[in-house]
């Protein structure tokens, strides 16, 4: 059997055009973790890294001579996160990031479960002494009815890609259920310039 490529199988999810659209977004399985504060600072990366560590502990599982029931190769899922602001940042005019609060999540295949989260908390607590995982939990979740865009460049420009997906809700009779958003990371921002990062953006929609 051929490696499961997120990008081929799943690309109404996670390759959508710049154009938005509706879409349906199933149940799912992630590895999740929530903070707060500016994305440039310590406690995020230290979330990322932690998520990402998880994540790679069960894909590596059969390097080790485990291989779960259902297993199969893939390739990992991105980054995504669902964000918002505390209070103080609702109350602003402007964006201001250390107000943000987030939860970060990577999307799991189908085979895991709560034992193998377990596995991969333990193998990473053995890994990596010095990061706390009390805050991790394997999360099943379903985000229905939602309108999504590709944005193309920086995160800072996201404005202008909301406003064509709020621009698509008032043509297609839609309107919007919550002031949070997600995020899918397409692109390493380690390896890509501003300009070129692909963000999947999507929010929560009703139909009215």
């Amino acid at each position: 059997m051929s490696k499961f490529e997120w990008r081929k199988q799943w690309k109404d999810l996670y390759l959508p055009k710049k154009q938005p659209v509706k879409i349906e977004v199933p149940e799912m399985k992630f590895f999740t973790i929530e903070g707060s504060g500016n994305p440039n600072g310590k406690e995020f990366k230290d979330n990322l890294e932690i998520l990402y560590a998880l994540s790679y502990a069960i894909r590596m599982m059969p390097k080790k001579g485990i291989t779960p029931e259902g297993y199969f190769e893939y390739t990992v899922f991105p980054l995504e996160g669902h964000w918002d602001l505390d209070e103080e940042g609702r109350k602003l005019d402007y964006l201001n990031k250390d107000h943000l609060v987030y939860k970060l999540m990577i999307r799991q295949p189908d085979f895991v479960t709560e034992q193998l989260f377990q596995y991969a908390v333990n193998t990473v607590k053995q890994k990596k002494t010095n990061i706390q995982l009390d805050n991790v939990q394997f999360e099943f979740i379903t985000e229905g009815l939602c309108v999504q865009a590709m944005h193309v460049g920086s995160y800072d420009d996201e404005p202008k890609t909301f406003e064509f997906m709020e621009q698509f809700c008032l043509q297609n009779n839609l309107k919007r259920a919550e002031k949070t958003h997600k995020e899918i990371y397409i692109s390493d921002i380690r390896k890509t310039s501003p300009e070129k990062l692909k963000t999947v953006l999507r929010y929560k929609v009703i139909e009215i």
